[in-house]
């Protein structure tokens, strides 16, 4: 009585069959392979780790040490006068830096003497002492250091007149400092290499 008809059973086949092909026609979120599709994050990353990778690294590091001593032989020999002034550090580099140098080199500078005048001073106020020397010496010794902070103006800004005058149109910021700290070195210890004797026009 509650069977069903064989007019039904066609009926609910075609039903099944529909559902299972509904089923598969639900495209699902994998890629051609088998494997989920990877998020664009993923896929960035991964490109990223991929990144090439040089066949040899030993090798590569060894020529770019080979390059790195080249390149500091060409600066130093430029630093001493023996090379090509091209190949000078960029602290050192450009018409404006030559031409501080110059105008250093060319004259007796009060920061040149600085150091060994206070070392001189300490020396003989330690050897002797002496209440009297231990006074004088640090009489001189405020003397010098007053001395050199008054030579020290006016060198720095006669050097920033020059600058203005001979570079009016280019960027001259560090230069005058520059000056300061090679005119505080003896003469022959200063590199580069002085190029111009004293009194000599820069």
């Amino acid at each position: 009585m509650f069977r069903r008809s064989s007019q039904d059973a066609p009926a609910d086949a075609a039903t099944l069959t529909e559902d299972e092909a509904a089923n598969k026609a639900v495209p699902a979120a994998e890629a051609p392979k088998g494997r989920p599709t990877p998020k664009r994050s993923e896929a960035v990353t991964n490109q990223r780790g991929r990144a090439y990778v040089a066949p040899d690294r030993k090798a590569v590091a060894k020529q770019s040490r080979d390059a790195g001593k080249d390149d500091r032989a060409r600066q130093y020999a430029a630093m001493r006068g023996q090379g090509d002034e091209r190949d000078l550090p960029p602290r050192d580099a450009g018409p404006v830096r030559k031409f501080v140098r110059d105008y250093v080199d060319s004259r007796w500078t009060a920061l040149e003497f600085a150091m060994p005048v206070v070392i001189l001073i300490f020396l003989i106020a330690t050897l002797l002492r002496s209440a009297s020397i231990v006074v004088l010496s640090t009489l001189v010794l405020y003397a010098v250091i007053l001395a050199i902070v008054v030579a020290t103006f006016f060198f720095a800004r006669g050097l920033k007149k020059e600058l203005a005058r001979r570079f009016p149109n280019q960027n001259t910021r560090g230069a005058v400092a520059y000056g300061l700290l090679r005119s505080s070195n003896i003469r022959k210890m200063r590199l580069p290499k002085p190029a111009v004797k004293r009194g000599q026009k820069p």
